[in-house]
């Protein structure tokens, strides 16, 4: 447990001594919501501006999630895990801290971003909403921690993993209905966001953030807040669980990847893009 809590209290002193980091990914976010912002004005939406916000803010966590792994990849590079490692530390615990650190992090710059929501158009009718909100940052930024910890202890090179991230970070945000809406998007490109995770965490987390959890169905569909899959309606609930089921199978997947590699085979140098996956 001290394991778990060292590492969990070394990614948030990182977060908050890079002061220039933490200002920039909360002035990016706001770029996005004034750039996409015009799109979601129909007669469907009642406030795009809380629309737009509840997306930016759901893919800030998520894209948060995936960067912070790249220190992951860092400490492995530099040494810095293999010292972890050589001490009475369990191999688990280490894996365990950094998901959390990583999680951590990301729902605290979605909490940020919100809270600057709240002054420029974001509202709340209950106190339940909240608390939800952390809830459904919490499950994001645990599940997509996962992926980037699987993904790390597969790259050997920061370099490279900056690429592969940059591969799956774009597409998975674009294609998810956070910033254009999925009805807008080519047939093709819509069968490919019904196998992205992130546009089913978009579609819960937007439902909670709108507060429209008393919408039908058919009303959910309108509103963005619920995939029609071929007459297949994904309500945000169903949504819910297969996030849940994606995040369970990468953090086993992760921590298992973590317990099993080699460090000794790390060294300062390596930095060559063939050093991918193995």
């Amino acid at each position: 447990m001290n394991t778990v809590i060292a590492l969990w209290m070394r990614g948030l002193k990182a977060f908050v001594r890079n002061k220039t980091g933490l200002i920039f990914s909360l002035i990016f976010p706001f770029f996005f919501v004034y750039v996409f912002g015009a799109i979601f004005k129909n007669d469907y939406i009642d406030n795009p501006i809380s629309y737009m916000l509840s997306g930016v803010i759901i893919t800030t966590v998520f894209e948060s999630s995936l960067n912070l792994a790249s220190s992951t990849v860092d400490d492995m590079v530099s040494g810095f895990m293999k010292e972890v490692l050589v001490s009475p530390a369990k191999r688990l615990a280490v894996a365990v801290g950094q998901l959390l650190s990583a999680a951590t992090v990301s729902t605290l710059q979605g909490i940020l971003i919100l809270f600057i929501g709240l002054f420029i158009g974001i509202k709340f009718t209950t106190w339940i909403t909240p608390v939800l909100i952390l809830f459904a940052m919490i499950c994001v930024g645990m599940v997509f921690s996962g992926v980037g910890l699987f993904l790390a202890t597969k790259v050997r090179s920061g370099q490279t993993f900056q690429i592969i991230k940059t591969a799956v970070t774009m597409p998975l945000t674009f294609l998810s209905g956070a910033y254009i809406p999925l009805a807008m998007l080519p047939n093709l490109l819509k069968y490919i966001a019904y196998v992205n995770p992130m546009t089913y965490a978009t579609a819960f987390f937007r439902m909670i953030v709108l507060e429209k959890t008393s919408l039908t169905n058919a009303e959910l569909v309108k509103e963005g807040l619920a995939i029609d899959i071929n007459g297949f309606i994904v309500t945000p609930v169903l949504s819910l669980i297969i996030i849940l089921l994606i995040g369970l199978v990468f953090i086993i997947l992760s921590t298992n990847s973590f317990v099993k590699t080699d460090f000794s085979r790390l060294n300062r140098s390596s930095n060559d893009a063939s050093a991918l996956w193995g």
